[in-house]
């Protein structure tokens, strides 16, 4: 298969700044040296390859989007198209940098104390600690608002209980950013690795995103420390705000999953023989190709846009829940569409698309599902909320 080279059809590279596409460039080719030789090995054995961490720290994928406190300042679409490059390798390897800077580094950033970003910003933005983020619980998903997890006043400290679950590097992260509810307010709290009733058991068995660390997140009479609850938010503002953030992020990854997709079905017609020809000059294959052009130059625009729009602070939430929803949607159609070209050999791990195909069905389903973010949009444009 010929190197990849990205894809452009509307001359999108004109609208970069030089920085911007060196950004891209470096982190395409870090992707192309130390993800894709060992993501599929991965996969399969159901692991996250730690030794990255550090690695993506140092090189400033980490918190990118955020000043200060060690972190690279970069603006938002540089830090899209790092989601867009990392998530070409693997999904898993964007949700890592998507939680640690959207769900864990940004609270921190935005909502902590002085003493708290000195603490976990530094290390969180070089990789040397892991975070992770606790909202979504066994009976809450699309409604946080029902959550059961509480946090009691108790003089000197608060007392926490409860579990959540489906949490990105909840095993091996080193702070948790947990969403309790404190005298009936939701508030963010940090809780450590080694906290006395606190346990992190990985979820196992899965079939998509293999090669991310996946957990429970359980508190039993967790004692925390009055310093350790973040001060500058409470109510559902705070997760709420962190979820739009990473939801951003996605919408760029995404699109590098589709055009992972995209590069390996376009290859594999043009050297696949049948009929001593290649399939690439049947119509039908073609017409499949240019779908997934024509639905990838739709996304990068809408990406672009959307960066842009929150470089400016114009941004409002419903226009990160079509992006989320409409890019990830295409992606994984993307992905089918590319198993079909493939053949047989489109279940292969030679190839990437079965890959991705399994790890969006999961990138569909969280930040927001497809439907709930269509009804966002239904708010928006009839002022009626069809949920609460």
């Amino acid at each position: 298969m010929s190197s990849y080279e990205g894809v452009d059809f509307y001359q999108i590279d004109d609208l970069l700044s030089d920085e911007e596409k060196a950004i891209r460039g470096a982190v395409r080719d870090w992707v192309d040296d130390r993800v894709v030789p060992i993501i599929e090995e991965h996969y399969q054995r159901g692991t996250f390859p730690t030794e990255l961490a550090t690695e993506m720290g140092e090189l400033g994928f980490l918190g990118a989007n955020l000043d200060g406190y060690d972190c690279p300042g970069l603006n938002n679409v540089s830090y899209g198209l790092i989601c867009q490059e990392l998530e070409r390798g693997d999904s898993a390897i964007r949700s890592f940098a998507s939680v640690q800077g959207s769900l864990v580094m940004f609270p921190i950033h935005a909502y902590g104390s002085e003493a708290q970003k000195q603490r976990w910003l530094p290390k969180l933005a070089k990789g040397e600690a892991i975070g992770c983020f606790g909202l979504t619980e066994p009976d809450f998903g699309s409604n946080p608002s029902g959550m059961i997890t509480r946090a009691v006043d108790a003089g000197d400290h608060y007392v926490l209980n409860g579990a959540k679950m489906w949490i990105t590097n909840g095993t091996v992260a080193d702070v948790a950013v947990v969403w309790a509810k404190l005298e009936g307010e939701v508030h963010g709290f940090l809780v450590e690795r080694g906290m006395d009733g606190f346990s992190a058991p990985e979820m196992t068995g899965k079939h998509s995103l293999r090669a991310s660390v996946t957990s429970e997140l359980v508190f039993q009479d967790v004692k925390l420390p009055k310093d350790n609850l973040l001060p500058g938010v409470k109510g559902l503002k705070g997760p709420l705000s962190c979820l739009n953030n990473a939801r951003y992020g996605i919408a760029w990854g995404a699109l590098g999953a589709g055009m992972g997709c995209f590069h390996s079905a376009t290859e594999y017609a043009k050297s696949r023989i049948q009929f001593d020809r290649p399939i690439a000059s049947f119509q039908l294959v073609q017409n499949k190709l240019a779908w997934m052009l024509r639905e990838i130059t739709k996304g990068q625009l809408l990406a672009w846009r959307l960066g842009r729009m929150k470089d400016a602070g114009t941004l409002h939430h419903e226009q990160v829940s079509l992006a989320k929803m409409n890019n990830v949607d295409i992606a994984l159609e993307i992905a089918r569409v590319a198993r079909d070209v493939h053949g047989a050999n489109g279940i292969l791990g030679e190839y990437p698309v079965m890959r991705h195909m399994a790890n969006l069905e999961s990138v569909k389903t969280y930040e927001g599902t497809h439907d709930i973010h269509n009804l966002v949009l239904g708010r928006w444009i009839t002022g009626i909320a069809a949920f609460t």
